[in-house]
């Protein structure tokens, strides 16, 4: 029970921060688009243990201000099949200097397919279970092109049959532009996470590898996550996915309302 009404006051605290953003933001006029389509030979999970376990299509987009932005995250099978849904309210809570502190929470849905007969007709019944989230994510840089960090999430889950509570704390670290030859660079995101859902948990090394070129809106990713102990039931001890990335960004200012 306590750890219920803690989700609700953080989740309160979090939605009532991304709500003093937005109103900061009325006042300003620059505006943003932005995110990355991909196509995958396994989908993993926002926590990199979790996967599809076959080709997916992943859909990440940001609209917003400088403080606060709408993130959907929308992740579904090659087949059509919806795989997760969250929808993201996020703040920046430090956006100056080398430190910097972003919050957020989220609605968030997980689909699952169930067989079902109709009049001795094999069937699909595909459920959606929810969730709530909130998330704290602090990071240092500590030299122009890369930085530290950590990442805290906790989740609750809302349907019977869900995890009620997923604990997915991570240190992390992101060497965001390694100069290559011909205009290619690399992106080096190495993390390790602990995981914790209903008492059973795990521990594990994961990163993530991305070759891009300057000004080409594709690049081509690989994750690789590696279990160092686990009690949860069903994880893998390795698995790995390739992804190719589109990623676009816009910037725009809202005409004012005519007088």
């Amino acid at each position: 029970m306590k750890i219920k009404y803690a989700l609700l006051v953080f989740l309160y605290l979090s939605l009532s921060l991304t709500s003093f953003a937005q109103t900061a933001d009325s006042a300003k006029t620059n505006y943003h688009f932005s995110g990355a389509a991909s196509i995958t030979n396994n989908g993993i999970s926002l926590v990199p243990s979790f996967s599809l376990g076959k080709p997916a299509v992943l859909l990440l987009a940001s609209l917003g201000g400088e403080r606060f932005s709408f993130d959907p995250d929308i992740r579904f099978g090659m087949d059509g099949k919806p795989w997760t849904m969250l929808f993201w309210g996020r703040a920046k809570l430090v956006n100056q200097g080398r430190f910097r502190m972003n919050t957020g929470a989220h609605l968030g849905l997980n689909f699952r397919s169930t067989p079902l007969s109709i009049n001795s007709v094999p069937s699909e019944n595909i459920v959606a279970r929810r969730y709530l989230a909130g998330e704290l994510s602090p990071s240092y840089f500590v030299g122009k092109n890369s930085s530290v960090g950590g990442y805290y999430l906790y989740s609750r889950g809302i349907d019977d049959g869900t995890v009620k509570n997923t604990h997915f704390v991570t240190l992390n670290a992101n060497f965001y532009h390694i100069p290559l030859a011909h205009r290619f660079y690399a992106r080096v995101n190495p993390q390790v996470f602990y995981l914790n859902q209903d008492g059973k948990d795990g521990k594990y090394l994961t990163s993530v590898f991305t070759l891009a070129k300057e000004n080409v809106p594709l690049s081509l990713s690989c994750l690789v996550n590696k279990t160092i102990h686990t009690t949860i039931p069903g994880d893998k001890d390795f698995i790995w996915s390739l992804s190719l990335v589109y990623s676009f960004k816009q910037n725009f200012i809202p005409k004012p309302p005519s007088p």
